[in-house]
């Protein structure tokens, strides 16, 4: 069949996969940046070009990419996808390279399902940022993560195929949602795993972009995460390299059990997400979990968080994947009852250091986070503003908390 040809996934797959999380992987691939989808966008495409803006924690010989139609209710068709290294705005700084599924350009994902792309020979370094443009000839409504935290590009509707251009001419339209693609892998024999954070806004990047009163200071790629992604690049030997790839959903629960979780939220709770989030991943070796504040928020008593924690923990163990869990972090609205419930909570993250045996490791976050004179509100210089979350000084703060040697140690004695 000619390369032209459609490929057609016929469920929820991975075209050009190779091992799942916590499983020995035939080659050196891992994945290197990811947000998950959480919804439908409010957008239809039609005969347009997307361009989506990557930030890879570690670079390699090559990469492939993730697309998902995971809440689509029709088939969704790309008909051309390129990569290229990230210029100044839409513009690729030296050249486009064709993504292929199965050796096809154009591919047909049945709504619910997903596909990997195979390998594409664009080389990378950490931390660069990697064009992903994607051409729909027809109409589609694309999957979505809301939180991107930077600017994404899109042409008119009805402007053609445009994945092949360096220019960022043609794309006139911006976004700051994430569409279509949601993971990238990258083919590396220097990194030997994958650290997953995994939560809601605090883990999402909310505030990142937040340097303070007058600042001007960029605010792409400075989550905790991102900042975490630099320190192993620079601390880690070159030889014990870690990839970091973000699964935060800003406002979901640990728990599927709380009443008052909004509509939008419910089904990303973090059980319900686990195989798709995480475990789809590829060389995954630990996970930093944060869940918790909106859980209370939304009704839960601590009951039923720690409940959903033993189960994804238990999971995640059983995978092969170290869990590293964070205590709750203040929040402004809790009340008396709630407070008393994060301390619950906390006390069966910090105790014996490993979640009463059911992690293996604790990454304190409400200890960097928390006012020294008012523990139950946000240290100020750290406040993004709404008492919730991080500002950038914050982020980095947490990022500088995280031992290195912690997550070096989720690394398998195989790799």
């Amino acid at each position: 069949m000619a390369a032209a040809a459609t490929l057609t996934v016929a469920a929820a797959g991975a075209a050009g996969s190779a091992s799942a999380a916590g499983r020995p992987a035939a080659s050196p691939w891992f994945t290197s940046w990811a947000q998950s989808q959480q919804d439908l966008a409010a957008k239809t495409l039609a005969d347009q070009s997307v361009r989506m803006i990557t930030h890879v924690s570690q670079g390699g010989g090559a990469l492939r990419i993730r697309v998902q139609n995971t809440f689509g209710k029709d088939p969704l068709t790309i008909d051309a996808t390129t990569v290229g290294r990230s210029g100044n705005g839409a513009a690729i700084t030296g050249a486009t390279v064709p993504v292929t599924f199965q050796g096809r350009r154009r591919v047909t994902i049945p709504a619910g399902g997903e596909v990997w792309s195979d390998a594409a020979g664009l080389r990378t370094g950490p931390q660069d940022d990697v064009a992903v443009s994607m051409f729909v000839a027809g109409t589609a409504v694309p999957g979505e993560h809301v939180t991107g935290m930077r600017e994404n590009y899109l042409t008119p509707a009805g402007a053609a195929d445009h994945t092949a251009d360096l220019s960022g001419d043609a794309y006139t339209q911006t976004v700051t949602s994430t569409y279509l693609v949601s993971a990238v892998d990258v083919r590396n024999p220097a990194v030997k795993g994958t650290i997953v954070p995994f939560g809601s806004s605090v883990v999402d990047g909310v505030g990142s972009d937040n340097c303070g009163p007058g600042c001007s200071q960029p605010g792409n790629n400075r989550r905790w995460t991102d900042d975490l992604a630099r320190r192993i690049t620079h601390e880690l030997p070159s030889n014990r390299q870690l990839a970091v790839a973000n699964a935060g959903i800003s406002g979901t629960t640990s728990s599927a059990a709380c009443p008052n979780i909004p509509a939008a939220d419910v089904g990303l709770d973090a059980l319900a997400r686990l195989d798709r989030d995480v475990l789809a991943l590829h060389g995954v070796t630990g996970v930093i979990y944060y869940y918790g504040t909106n859980d209370l928020a939304d009704g839960c008593a601590s009951a039923p968080i720690l409940d959903s924690y033993r189960k994804v923990f238990e999971r995640l163990r059983a995978a092969g994947i170290k869990v590293y869990v964070t205590p709750i972090t203040p929040r402004p609205g809790y009340g008396d009852q709630n407070n008393r419930d994060r301390y619950t909570v906390g006390t069966f993250v910090k105790q014996w250091g490993n979640c009463a045996g059911t992690c293996d490791g604790v990454v304190d976050f409400d200890q960097v986070l928390k006012d020294p004179l008012k523990p139950n509100s946000i240290n100020l210089a750290y406040d993004n503003g709404d008492g919730i979350h991080a500002n950038m000084a914050g982020q980095q703060a947490l990022a500088d908390y995280i031992s290195l040697p912690m997550l070096a140690a989720s690394i398998p004695k195989r790799r």
